[in-house]
Parts: structure tokens; sequence; C-alpha cells
């Protein structure tokens, strides 16, 4: 996982520990010895986590931290405090401040690196949202209200999954005053009780009798329903081991025992705020973007709105010096089918790819119809290796089937042809690349159909 790492501490040798073991994972690491440095930084720079020493002199960890988040173009960025200070209090402080996580000196490297892990990720599944939603304000839909303010308040409702009377009656007591708390004490119900719930937040116990709460946390990360859906471990004060397998599931936050409320409290605000933030973003982009950016017959975006996102995802790919591959799909004989069948049948062949298209795919990439029957992939965070293998197991989706057409009356084979190409460096350009995988897609199209070739450059 390729991620730029900014690591803020004055004290050398710390910055030159915590920078050797992130490099050893291949992480990009900049650092800075003060607060003002790193707010440069983060504002010169695209950072995707920073590391943050709270015991700094002149501005300490704490107002670095409040101003990171106070400034739109820094606020997400995910803030990991690092300090000696192990008291709830201190972490209540950072929580408010708007830290998103903490390590305690000394810090360990097995929950360094989840911690780490487990932020990027979930940075880069927001970030993907955000671009989206800044697409529409570059094609000039109307200005989405600012979230975060709407939020403040963030009375939310929560599902406890904890078997121990004593323990979720007080935590449920705890959080009245801002979270409405339904107690499930039968974890083996719970997967079902969070999906068929609105709920802004989950949490779980480590500690449940006779079941795997990793498990279950695996199985709501798994599910398309509860996927976004935060989650919060409590766990005892020996759990590291299964909490930092926890972080690399997906689980969100974790406190231990015994939990101090105020800083439970502080944990399940930041996570709702969260949830409605991302919640608000996805309505955001789906209501703006449904009619005008979207093909009326596959459902899918249409050609207007991939080149304003595929230059916005160009752009990041190139500031993140990350890789990006775009394929360009192309049906088979498709004219024959028109004039075979008639354009009806057309019509239906063209959906049921969309549909298998779509389905081969992951959430993070980009699919669109660019017109007529060629559809466009738009895959960041991904090398030409890795791509070559999704479009692969594209054309194996569309060859392995016929289509059925005229409500099943008749079945048709198709086939597709896919040109692939991937982002070359600083010089390149989002025209240089269509036209590399267009080569390469006509390339496949000489050699026999039915096939991938990856542009040579």
């Amino acid at each position: 996982m390729s991620a730029r790492i900014l690591v803020v501490d004055d004290i050398p040798a710390n910055v030159k520990l915590l920078q050797a073991r992130l490099m050893a994972e291949y992480f990009e690491v900049l650092t800075a010895t003060s607060g003002p440095e790193a707010l440069q930084i983060c504002q010169a720079e695209e950072c995707d986590i920073v590391l943050l020493d709270v015991m700094m002199p002149g501005m300490d960890g704490f107002e670095v931290c409040a101003r990171l988040k106070a400034d739109p173009a820094t606020r997400h960025i995910p803030v990991v405090m690092v300090t000696a200070l192990d008291q709830p209090a201190d972490r209540v402080r950072g929580l408010q401040v708007g830290a998103d996580d903490f390590l305690t000196k000394p810090v360990s490297e097995l929950a360094l690196i989840a911690r780490v892990k487990n932020l990027v990720r979930l940075k880069r599944a927001a970030d993907e949202l955000r671009m989206r939603a800044l697409t529409n304000r570059e094609m000039g839909f109307d200005e989405m209200e600012d979230v975060e303010e709407s939020f403040r308040a963030c009375a939310g409702r929560a599902l406890l999954v904890d078997d121990r009377r004593s323990s979720y009656e007080r935590i449920a007591a705890g959080l009245s005053r801002e979270v409405e708390v339904t107690v499930e004490p039968y974890p083996e119900d719970a997967l079902f009780r969070i999906a068929d719930g609105d709920f802004d937040l989950v949490m779980i116990s480590l500690s449940l009798e006779g079941f795997d709460s990793l498990r279950l946390c695996s199985q709501l990360r798994s599910l398309e329903r509860t996927r976004s859906l935060p989650i919060l471990l409590i766990a005892e004060p020996e759990d590291d081991q299964r909490l930092v397998r926890g972080l690399e599931i997906g689980v969100n936050d974790y406190i231990q025992r015994p939990v101090d409320q105020n800083e439970l409290l502080a944990r399940v605000r930041t996570q709702v705020r969260r949830k409605r933030y991302g919640d608000n973003l996805r309505a955001a982009v789906r209501e703006t973007m449904e009619q005008a950016v979207t093909d009326a017959l596959t459902g899918l975006h249409n050609r207007r709105y991939l080149m304003t996102h595929l230059e916005s995802s160009f752009q990041q790919s190139l500031q993140r010096r990350s890789a990006m591959t775009l394929l360009i799909c192309d049906i088979d004989f498709f004219k024959s089918i028109n004039d075979s069948y008639g354009h009806d049948a057309g019509d239906e062949v063209l959906k049921e790819f969309a549909r298998r298209l779509r389905r081969s795919l992951r959430g993070l990439d980009l699919v669109c119809r660019y017109g007529g029957e060629e559809f466009v992939v738009v895959m960041p965070e991904t090398d030409m290796s890795l791509a070559f293998g999704v479009a692969e197991r594209v054309r194996l989706t569309i060859a392995s089937e016929p289509f059925l057409v005229e409500g099943g009356a008749r079945a048709i084979d198709v086939t597709v042809s896919v040109g692939a190409a991937c982002l070359e460096g600083p010089d390149d350009t989002v025209e240089k690349l269509i036209k590399r995988a267009d080569t390469a897609l006509y390339a496949a199209k000489r050699k026999g159909r039915n096939r991938v070739v990856a542009d040579a450059a």
C-alpha cells in the first residue's frame, strides 16, 4: 500500500526511528521538527497521514492538529498523535481537536503499521468520494452544503454488541446524552440486526463469550450495506494483538477497558460525524449527477462525467506518484448485432454488458459509457499487471455466457476487445493516456478480437 506519511517530532532520534519503520513497509516518508514546519508541508504536499508528536516546544501537537482540522485544505488528512501521555483526559483533548488515533511511546511496530494502513485505506475511500463531489462542482452543479458544520450536534444511533450486562448498561448510560444506544446481547443475531437497522455506528466487545468478535467485523466489511458503517471495538488491556488484526480487517477505532466515559463519548462523536459526512457526500453525488451525467440506457456515468473525473484522478495520481490504468472496452461486431437482431436487441446487449462489466470491477474503479459500444474504466492505485488481470476477468465474464434478448427467446454470443494503458510519469497527459489505450484497443481488434492488449510503450 503506497502512501505519503509526514512524521512530526522535535527529537531527531524519534523521527529517524519512525521513518525507518515506515520506509521498511515501502511508505514514502516526509519529516518535520516543529509545528509550523508541519503545517507548511501539509499545505504544499499531498500527505496521506500525519504522525504528530504532542510535546513540542512553541506550538504543541494539540495546536497543530487543531489548525490542520480547521483548514478546509487539510482537514481530511488523518492525524495520529504520538505521545508519552497516556491519561484519558489527554486522549479526550486530542479527539476534541480532531485527532483520528493515538500511539503511546514506546511505539509498537505492529500497532504503528496496522493503524497507518487502516487510516490510509479509509482516507483513500473518502478521497475518491470527495473527488467525485468536486467533479460535480467543476461541472457547474450547485455547491454542496458544509456537511461538517451540519452535523456538529451529531446525535446518532449506535448498536452495542456486548453480552455482559454490567458492561453494556454502563456504556449505554454514558452515551445517552448524545447517542441512542440499542443493545444486542446475543452476538449470533448481531449481523442481521445491524444489516436491517439504520445505525450510525456499531460497538463490539472483543471479549464476547464463545464468539469471535473479529469474524463479525469481517462479515460487516464484506456486506455492501454495512461496508462503510464505522466499527468501534471495546477491548481488554491484553487484547493488543487482536486489536492489530481488527485494524487490518477495517475496524475504525477502539477503546480499552476500563472505559473512560468521556473518551468513549468523544470517540463515538467522531465516528458518527464521519458517518454522517460520508452519507451526505454520497447523497450529494447521487442527486446532482444522476440525470446530467448518467447514460440513460446503461445507468453508467457518461462521457461528460468521465472527462472531468479522469482529469481529477489523473492529477491526483501525479501528485501522489501512484499508478493509474485506463481500460477501453469495445464490444466486438456490435453493428452486426444491431443489423441481425434489431436495435432493441442491441440495447439489451448494451445493458447486460454494462451490468457484467460493473460486476467485474472494484468499488474504487470508475466505469463509464464512452459512446456507442465503447466503455472506459478508470482504475486508480492500479498498475498494469493488476489491471491486465482485471481486464482478462472482464473478457471472460462477457464471453462465458450468451446474452439473452427478446425476453430470453434468443441468445447471442458476445465478446469484447480491451486496450489498456497506464500513467507513465510527470510529462504524461490525459489525452496521451487515452490515445495509448485506444491504440492498444485497435491492436486487439487487428489480432482477432476477444482479447486484451496492453500498451507497449
